[in-house]
């Protein structure tokens, strides 16, 4: 199994695949880094060669050649950092990328156990924390460019004087040191910030959602009130994260300048005692002041890495969730043919029914809860394992199937489904390819809003389909789930949002396109049930009864009672 295709279970496995894919760009950006870092460094090198050599020959080619030393290091410094930075950043982006996606395709299936996280968690998760995670393929690099500078420096300078060479390795040693005390409370801080804004953006996406029910009970305020508590416990940790982050840096900076200076003085004391020569000084002065940078660079790679560390952990809460369905090494036969035996999950009690294919069959259940655990099976957001019988399309238990063989077959379309930003088409047939999208509108009674707009089915659909009403929104969702076409479709209460005459229409016409087609209705609608070719009653998580709609008004006052209105 290769990296791309196994579920990472921790933030360490996430960053040690990333490492892994980028390898050779990883190796080209720390040659091309070193190398810049190797030409900074060179500078006061150089320059120091340059005054001990005019010194002592004073003529004008001497000067010459060593500004055309100058040049080719300036150039090598300029272009090293051009190229390296241009495929560290190419490797990091596609990283981020594949990252994003992969985060965006776990969080849009369904997994076998809560990892207490919303969608709003998951949009941060696959945004912000993805980028976070991929920076690990600029943070390697670079830490290993500085510490090249750190060390071609320790060796000059200690080839100058080895008091020299060993301050700069052992004042390295203590920066570090201490700074890796610092960068722990750092991973700690941003860990626990980057939970409290996806918590928040979590509850801004409810709040979204749910903004016209808001509305209507006047709950809009007291909604607001709970996002801006959530919103400020983010801003407080965000503002912890920030002293964490400026107390370290303000000391990286304070520790790499008191290291600078000590070597400065220690070179002017070394001359001063003609220990070393004027260009040894003026090498060793300049060395102190390049050396901060890829010393302050090097001092903040713990940083970095602990941020990598944190986003890779919360990605990984939603990589290595398990599918509810695990990959079953068969396919579905395709005759419509369904049934269930001896099914006990939630409600239901040892269900048992069998649905032929052609057949249009409503289940009338007289309570909620027991249609909401009914489809919840046929939709297999139920691992195998929650629920005892079996559940078999076309003969095979689905079980034995592959979770994409199971939604080819047996479509299932909630009564609160998804509408999503686009047009009416592309709600419709998102994938472009149904033959039936001009019978599934007409089916659906969508006519109406088609015909009110310009654009027709162009016409445009805001983010869950905000500029539409709730029976536009039911009707679009029905329509787009007899344009699919599927083998068995059920539907869940898919005209409670539309007037009693508009529901006689859909009823005939879902009758009509579904012909010889597999239908199953969950619904306590009369017009519904009236049009199927036989009800099946749900009650206390079995079925009672089976017979026409017409027969079960006139033999079963129960079902009467409560179906009439």
């Amino acid at each position: 199994m290769t990296p791309d295709t196994h579920r990472p279970r921790t933030g360490s496995d996430i960053l040690r695949t990333a490492l892994r894919r980028n390898v050779g760009a990883m190796a080209w950006g720390t040659v091309l880094m070193g190398l810049y870092q190797a030409g900074e460094t060179a500078f006061p090198i150089a320059l120091g060669l340059i005054v001990e050599h005019t010194m002592r020959h004073r003529s004008p080619a001497a000067l010459a050649l060593s500004i055309a030393a100058l040049a080719v290091i300036i150039t090598t410094v300029s272009l090293s950092w051009r190229f390296g930075m241009r495929v560290l950043q190419k490797a990091n982006t596609t990283e981020a990328h594949r990252w994003r996606v992969r985060v965006a395709s776990c969080g849009l299936q369904p997994v076998a156990r809560d990892v207490d996280l919303k969608s709003g968690e998951v949009l941060t998760i696959a945004t912000e924390d993805a980028d976070q995670t991929a920076d690990i393929i600029e943070v390697v690099p670079l830490l290993i460019s500085s510490l090249v500078a750190v060390l071609v420096a320790a060796v000059t300078l200690g080839l100058a004087s080895v008091r020299l060479g060993l301050l700069v390795i052992v004042g390295t040693v203590a920066i570090l040191s201490i700074l890796s005390v610092l960068s722990k409370r750092i991973g700690s801080s941003t860990r626990e910030q980057q939970a409290r804004v996806a918590r928040a953006g979590a509850k801004v996406a409810d709040l979204i959602t749910g903004l016209r029910p808001l509305h209507g009970i006047g709950g809009n305020h007291a909604a607001f009130r709970s996002y801006r508590k959530v919103s400020e416990e983010a801003k407080h940790q965000a503002v912890t994260v920030a002293r964490v982050n400026g107390a370290y840096e303000g000391a990286a900076l304070a520790l790499n300048a008191v290291l600078a200076a000590a070597v400065t003085l220690t070179a002017g004391h070394l001359a001063f005692q003609n220990q070393i020569s004027i260009g040894q000084l003026v090498m060793a002065v300049g060395l102190a002041q390049f050396i901060m940078e890829p010393l302050k660079l090097f001092s903040e790679m713990p940083k970095y890495v602990m941020t990598a560390r944190a986003s890779a952990d919360r990605m990984s809460l939603v990589l290595a969730a398990p599918p509810i369905h695990q990959p079953g090494p068969e396919h579905a036969t395709p005759n419509g043919d369904l049934e269930l035996d001896g099914i006990q999950y939630g409600s239901l009690r040892k269900l048992s029914f069998r649905v032929s294919p052609g057949e249009f069959v409503a289940i009338a259940a007289y309570q909620p809860r027991f249609a909401a655990d009914l489809a919840a099976i046929l939709a297999a957001n139920v691992p195998p394992d929650s629920f005892e019988g079996a559940l078999r399309i076309g003969g095979q238990e689905t079980s034995t199937l592959s979770i994409e063989s199971i939604r080819r077959h047996l479509l299932v379309n909630p009564y609160d489904a998804e509408i999503f930003a686009g047009t009416l088409r592309t709600n419709i047939d998102p994938s472009g390819t149904s033959r039936l999208v001009p019978e599934a509108v007409e089916a659906s009674m969508l006519t109406d809003v088609v015909a009110l707009h310009r654009e027709g089915l162009d016409h445009s659909v805001r983010d869950r389909g905000a500029n539409l009403s709730g029976g536009q929104r039911q009707r679009l969702s029905l329509a787009r789930a007899l344009a699919a076409d599927a083998d068995i479709l059920v539907l869940h209460d898919p005209t409670t949002a539309v007037d009693a005459v508009t529901e006689q229409l859909i009823a005939r016409n879902l009758a009509h396109l579904r012909r010889g087609r597999t239908t199953i209705v969950l619904t306590t609608s009369p017009a519904l049930l009236a049009t199927a070719d036989r009800v099946l009653v749900l009650d206390n998580g079995t079925i009672t009864t089976q017979a026409p709609h017409h027969t079960l008004l006139k033999t079963n006052p129960t079902y009467q009672k409560s179906i009439s209105r």
